[in-house]
């Protein structure tokens, strides 16, 4: 077979399975949200459910037809009328309830019997009955009562329960079961030794009839079917629906058969919608495989986008139809506005086109409400820029709202229909359109980046205060590793500016990537003092090994605990990938004798993932070209790029970077970019000299050229 063909299958597997399958149910959830309002209500009907008669409608002759809401509603009624079935009482349950008594009742009576203990003793021993819970007064009279009494109220309780566990014993009526027990007591025994029996028969009474949910459904379903379809009559002149009357869903029913109301052919509706519906996802499916936005690659994207588009279109169609203002204040344009805070601008821009396009498709006015609709997404996510402010949500609505009164007044003044009142009402619905979309997607954004830890520009800029809990526990307890973070965040967010990436979250995944430290600092040698031994030198070189690779689980369920961003958590992961820890790895060989047979390399790797994109690659770069400067301590800038170039090596060769999309360019920028931040922290500084005592502090002193020296 062609090894061709398997390989593009694969690829499809990996890469577009989960995207077509949820291209394709989207698509059948947006046709059923399409079509929908048109099977129940048909677009051509002057007449609906919930609409006032404006006039006698009579029968013109007459007819005989069965009715199906009138069938459906009466069988509805017979379903609902089926009281809930409950099996028969289980044997099995009773004998075992009266097994548990019995036993009871022998303990009880080997207590009386027990000439060894005290008074005191066998209350205690009764007391502490575990199936039983008898009070002083009870357990008083079952040690003083004479056997002959004890043996009648013990027989008796034997046969009360029995007596009561053979009748249907239910979970809601087991108090009133237990109630009734002084009821069914012989009367040949004392006011004692009722007593005695009621709290022995009581604790043992359990149900043993339970509600049967097949048994149920299948009574219900026999009284459904036992219903004969109802069959409604009308005579020639019959009034079959009298002015004024509110319409129901039988009256109409009534008028589409008497042919007093005409639905247009809903096939072809169906199938306008359905060819509508095709051009949009596959607008979509064409987009999404050509230029795989930033989300394309997550399932959680994915689905969440999929469940925000349907339910902003379904609620749409379900509010906007057959209403003149309500279209223009529905906030569609929050849809855009939220998938550009989770996800950038340009996934955002193109889902809104077909939520816009979908939402006014088949309405009297779609032409300019798609335009409308268009037009205010489009500008309001542009303005939105990188919503790094709340007071970018508020220019975003600001520019929403005026871009919606112009669309207005140029589809609607021309037309002639429209007057001053009504061009101002629509005005105001505009405003209140971009208002309410910025506060939608602010809101909603907050919840998503709180519940279900998604990453938004508020929430980065949030975590990234110094004062953040994490940081300062951070800080506190490792900060060796801190300044260390602090200092691969520079060399992060420099290169991702200049390659286009998202800089803010680069910066706070380089922020959190080593936080997994602070849990165990001295195991790390940037939070070790000279002085101090190091703690990696009494111990193995696996245990070393594993001591500093489980920083990145370490760093995992720190962020769950402060409920970090999943975004964040995958830079934590990512920036070792699956590198091995070279240092103890070549301990260990030393150790073994150079034999690398005896050195099992697992032990030394990191879990990883691999860098699954950009920004943790980015990450994973300046994390060992950070690592490797403070090592070498390069002199001068070309020995800087001589150190950045063998990290950047070192990575490629190891097939870390096999998953992200770097080009050769992209390396050479952020190459330069490396060179160039870290060019000015290890740059030459003067070497002061020290003051000699002979001077004295008020007399001139003239400078003492030194040498510099590099830091």
């Amino acid at each position: 077979m062609n090894p061709e063909p398997v390989r593009w299958w694969r690829q499809i597997q990996r890469y577009d399975l989960l995207a077509i399958i949820l291209l394709i149910l989207t698509s059948l959830a947006t046709y059923a949200a399409l079509v929908l309002p048109l099977s129940l209500r048909p677009s051509s009907l002057p007449l609906r459910a919930g609409q006032v008669s404006p006039q006698d409608l009579q029968a013109p002759s007459n007819v005989e037809y069965i009715s199906d809401v009138r069938t459906t509603l009466a069988r509805d009624a017979a379903e609902r009328a089926v009281a809930p079935v409950y099996t028969a009482p289980d044997q099995a349950i009773a004998r075992r309830q009266i097994s548990r008594l019995r036993t009871n009742l022998e303990s009880i009576a080997n207590v009386r019997n027990d000439s060894t203990l005290t008074y005191e003793l066998k209350s205690a021993e009764l007391a502490a009955l575990p199936d039983l819970s008898l009070d002083k007064k009870t357990i008083e009279i079952v040690l003083l009562a004479p056997d002959s009494r004890w043996f009648a109220a013990q027989q008796d309780a034997l046969r009360v329960l029995e007596q009561i566990m053979r009748a249907s014993v239910r979970e809601e009526n087991i108090a009133e079961v237990q109630a009734g027990v002084p009821s069914l007591v012989s009367y040949i025994l004392n006011d004692d030794q009722t007593a005695i029996v009621v709290e022995l028969v009581s604790p043992f009474i359990v149900p043993n009839s339970l509600f049967s949910p097949e048994l149920t459904e299948a009574a219900r379903q026999s009284a459904r079917q036992s219903v004969e379809p109802v069959t409604q009559t009308y005579l020639a002149g019959e009034t079959v629906v009298p002015r004024g009357k509110v319409l129901s869903a039988a009256d109409l029913e009534a008028l589409e058969t008497l042919g007093l109301v005409r639905p247009s052919n809903p096939l072809l509706e169906y199938v306008g919608t359905a060819a509508m519906v095709i051009a949009v996802m596959s607008f979509l499916g064409f987009y999404f495989h050509r230029r795989r936005p930033v989300f394309y690659n997550d399932s959680h994207s994915l689905i969440l986008i999929a469940v925000l588009f349907l339910v902003f279109l379904s609620l749409a169609r379900l509010i906007i139809p057959n209403r003149a203002i309500l279209p223009y204040v529905f906030p569609l344009s929050a849809f855009g506005l939220l998938l550009a805070t989770l996800f950038g601008p340009g996934g955002a821009l193109i889902l809104s086109v077909a939520i816009s396009l979908l939402v006014a498709f088949g309405l009297p006015n779609a032409l300019d409400l798609t335009v409308f609709y268009l037009m205010v997404s489009f500008t309001g996510i542009l303005s939105l820029g990188k919503a790094h402010r709340i007071s970018s949500f508020a220019w975003s609505a600001i520019v929403s709202s005026v871009t919606g009164m112009a669309i207005i007044a140029a589809y609607r003044l021309p037309a002639g229909n429209l007057d001053w009142v009504g061009y101002l009402s629509l005005a105001g619905a505009s405003m209140l359109n971009g208002v309410a979309s910025a506060s939608v997607a602010l809101l909603l954004q907050y919840l998503l980046a709180e519940f279900l830890g998604l990453t938004t520009s508020l929430r980065l800029l949030e975590i990234s205060r110094p004062d953040a809990p994490l940081l300062q526990f951070f800080l506190r307890n490792a900060p060796g590793t801190y300044q260390h973070s602090l200092l691969v965040s520079n060399l992060v967010e420099q290169a991702a500016e200049k390659l286009g990436m998202d800089g803010l979250l680069v910066r706070v995944g380089a922020l959190y990537h080593d936080v997994g430290k602070a849990t165990n600092p001295s195991f790390f040698i940037e939070n070790q003092l000279q002085s101090n031994l190091n703690p990696h030198d009494d111990v193995a070189a696996a245990t070393a090994a594993a001591g500093v690779i489980r920083h990145v689980t370490d760093g995992v369920v720190l962020a769950r605990r402060y409920r970090l961003p999943r975004r964040i958590t995958d830079f934590m992961l990512e920036h070792h990938g699956t590198l091995l820890a070279r240092y103890h790895y070549n301990r260990a060989v030393r150790e073994a004798g150079g034999d690398l047979s005896k050195v099992d390399s697992s032990l030394f790797r990191y879990p990883g993932p691999r860098p699954r994109s950009r920004e943790t690659a980015l990450l994973m770069l300046a994390d060992n070209v950070e690592a490797r400067t403070r090592s070498e301590r390069p002199r001068n800038e070309d020995d800087i790029r001589a150190v950045v170039q063998k990290a950047i090596d070192a990575c490629q060769k190891d097939g870390q970077l096999a998953d992200t999309r770097f080009t050769l360019k992209d390396l050479t920028v952020i190459t330069d970019a490396f060179v160039t931040t870290l060019s000015g922290l290890y740059h030459p500084r003067i070497a002061y000299p020290a003051a000699e005592a002979s001077v004295s502090p008020d007399s001139p002193t003239t400078p003492i050229p030194a040498k510099a020296e590099k830091k």
